[in-house]
């Protein structure tokens, strides 16, 4: 991996339907696991910057012509923890107001190991050694 890829966890360590929460940097990012398919979201809401990953993962009820309620896209669904907005964890799109998007971060599986590619993640050397962590960064190399 490049130099700006950051190790998350092993494949099996991130079940289908799970998440993990990573920190870099100062930032946290979630790490989901949708039907064997692995995304990475910035864990904070455009909404109102609460913590979007920390919701709960859900499905949504789906549109239709009739009055009935259909619950459908079970496990894809990312709810805002503070006020409820829904995302698509695959696309980072609100369901609700699809001009709002949650960022996303390129998720890479290799030798069965995820990685989240962070070229523009931070604006710091903590890429210099791989084993400090940025809270050991001196001010001046944070920025």
């Amino acid at each position: 991996m490049t130099r700006e890829s950051l190790f998350v966890c092993k494949i099996d360590e991130l079940p289908s339907g799970s998440r993990k929460i990573v920190s870099f940097g100062g930032q946290t990012i979630g790490v989901f696991n949708v039907h064997g398919r692995i995304y990475a979201l910035n864990n904070r809401c455009p909404h109102r910057a609460g913590a979007l990953c920390e919701g709960p993962i859900t499905g949504t009820s789906l549109p239709t012509d009739r009055f009935e309620y259909i619950y459908g896209r079970d496990g894809c669904i990312l709810r805002c923890a503070w006020h409820g907005w829904e995302f698509e964890i695959e696309s980072g799109t609100c369901l609700g107001d699809p001009r709002f998007r949650a960022k996303m971060y390129d998720a890479v599986v290799q030798a069965n190991e995820i990685f989240v590619e962070c070229k523009y993640l931070w604006r710091c050397n903590v890429f210099k050694n791989k084993f400090r962590s940025a809270a050991d960064l001196s001010f001046a190399e944070r920025v």
